[in-house]
């Protein structure tokens, strides 16, 4: 009986010992070394519209590539890649390269700060100095941390229990050490397995959040002149943005322009690090062993805020990176010159040199020059029946051709244009410009008036004495589906002849005929185009009626 106890007894212990989880294998912490190849593909934020980038408030992404080293024990570790951008999608990273793949993803939740340092510590030694502001002398001592760091701080030394800050004398603490887990920069982390170690040469690739870019062009004429025809200079530069704390040196640039599908709320997933402040509050005010003390002084006020930093605003323009002896020969200097690939329906732009994408910075990188793109001034106008008189816009128009001088992929951005004078280049119109591919329409507003004067009417409202009976006439025709005569005059004040523009609808809401001149088809709007010579006026007539309304007779 004592031997069939025994055995079930020890059965019982077996099934016991069986059922619990086997113990997870150490983990040797491991660090990576430095990035030594970084790349930085930035997608612009489709959100912002025409709007300039704000450094402060960021809303586009990049794809960040970084090639490090590291050294794995054989076992089981913990890879750390520290320095890594703060706003990183960790779902999104990926590791290659690792001999046993990874095992686990990790994220730093705090950065190193006084708060973290203070919860980090808690329950250890630190040792606090106190200087007299008498005598100048410093008194150090231990002391035990015994609360977080989200209220009070509160020390336990030799002659009790007081709150940091409290006692009116001037104090600091000093900390051993850093606690485990904790770091300046942010960190990420991976778990692996390589049963024989030794150094592996890995990828870490992820999406951050924080980062933007945009196209900014300068057009030049040629020439100062109001003929119709026009040639300019065209430059286009990248302006990238990086709002993270974190700079990427050396890096490989490149920018992706048109629309892609984004599902995910990047910013959502992102989770930065935290560096929590310090909050101090005095309860009690004191010690307990040495009683209470009267408040200390009223602070001095503090000094006036500092000049914002200019580095947030900051655009540096890069150029190529030049030998000495080439800076020194102005003949040899070269300008960098993005290029540009294609990445199935969209376009990338890569810079052809490594450049500092810094941090909460702005840079700009010439990814476009040509000098001799052909263009057409046009006055433009809309004709409304009821209009009175009103004054031509003016737009700069080109294809976007290689025969036109073009031939190329444009990003939308802003575009500034400059007209030569005896006092150098004058701004005369800035634009937004959207993307436009080859073959596509390129127009630029110069100005939404002109001294050019246009009015559109029913015929035979010339005067004021006719224009109710006309304006009468032509909506009841109107009504009825019947054809209305109409006319517009334009008016050239100016000394040199122009080209005018007069839409009139789209054919699904306008059926036209009998027109003086040919109808034309300019972005969904039928348009007549007439030449008016200087000082000079002419008349455009045409014929009009509803095709969605039924004609009655």
């Amino acid at each position: 009986m004592r031997r069939f106890a025994f055995l079930i007894c020890a059965l019982a212990a077996t099934g016991a010992a069986a059922q619990e989880p086997p113990a997870l294998p150490a983990r040797l912490a491991v660090d990576a070394s430095a990035p030594s190849d970084i790349a930085v593909t930035i997608y612009r934020d489709e959100g912002r519209g025409g709007d300039p980038i704000d450094v402060r408030w960021v809303g586009g992404f990049a794809m960040i590539s970084e090639v490090r080293q590291v050294t794995l024990p054989p076992g089981h570790s913990r890879i750390r890649f520290t320095g890594v951008a703060e706003s990183m999608v960790a779902v999104s990273a990926i590791v290659t390269g690792l001999p046993g793949g990874t095992i686990e993803k990790n994220r730093n939740a705090d950065l190193l700060s006084p708060a973290a340092l203070v919860d980090g510590t808690l329950g250890n030694r630190v040792t606090i100095t106190r200087t007299n502001p008498a005598t100048g002398a410093e008194i150090s001592e231990s002391a035990v941390i015994r609360t977080r760091a989200d209220g009070g701080l509160v020390l336990q030394t030799r002659e009790g229990y007081e709150a940091v800050r409290c006692s009116g004398l001037p104090e600091g603490l000093t900390f051993d050490r850093v606690p485990e887990g904790l770091s300046s920069d942010p960190v990420f982390s991976v778990d692996t397995y390589s049963a024989a170690g030794g150094t592996h040469t890995v990828t870490l690739t992820y999406l951050a959040t924080g980062f933007d870019w945009q196209a900014n062009y300068v057009a030049t004429f040629a020439e100062a002149s109001r003929e119709k025809d026009r040639t300019l200079e065209l430059m286009a530069w990248l302006t990238v943005a990086n709002g993270n704390g974190q700079s990427f040196p050396d890096a490989e640039l490149m920018t992706v322009a048109g629309r892609i599908n984004v599902t995910s709320d990047y910013e959502d997933l992102s989770d930065p690090p935290v560096a929590r402040p310090l909050q101090l509050s005095c309860y009690p005010i004191g010690s307990t062993s040495r009683g209470t003390y009267p408040p200390p002084p009223a602070p001095p006020p503090p000094p006036p805020a500092p000049a914002p930093a200019m580095m947030a605003d900051q655009i540096v323009v890069t150029g190529s990176r030049l030998r000495k002896a080439e800076m020194e020969s102005a003949m040899a200097v070269t300008e960098v010159e993005a290029g540009e690939e294609a990445l199935g329906d969209l376009k990338l732009y890569r810079v052809p040199v490594a450049v500092d994408v810094a941090a909460q910075s702005q840079k700009q990188v010439k990814f476009l020059t040509l000098d001799a793109v052909k263009g057409e001034l046009m006055h433009t106008g809309r004709c409304v029946a009821e209009m009175e008189e009103a004054l031509a816009g003016i737009e700069l128009r080109s294809r976007n051709l290689e025969t036109q001088g073009l031939g190329r992929s444009l990003p939308q951005g802003r575009i500034a244009v400059f007209e030569p004078s005896a006092h150098g280049p004058l701004l005369v119109a800035e634009d937004d410009m959207r993307d436009r591919a080859v073959g596509e329409d390129v127009e630029i507003v110069l100005s939404p008036d002109s001294a050019v004067i246009y009015a559109c009417r029913p015929r035979g409202a010339s005067s004021a004495s006719d224009r109710d009976t006309a304006l009468e006439a032509w909506r009841n025709a109107v009504a009825k589906g019947k054809w209305a005569a109409m006319e517009a005059d334009v008016t050239n004040p100016t000394g040199e002849a122009l080209r005018f523009e007069l839409a009139l609808g789209p054919a699904s809401a306008i059926a036209l005929r009998r027109a003086s001149q040919k109808i034309a088809i300019y972005r969904g709007q039928q348009v007549l185009r007439i030449d008016v010579p200087a000082g000079a006026t002419r008349r455009i007539t045409w014929q009009m009626r509803d095709p969605n309304a039924s004609e009655s007779p």
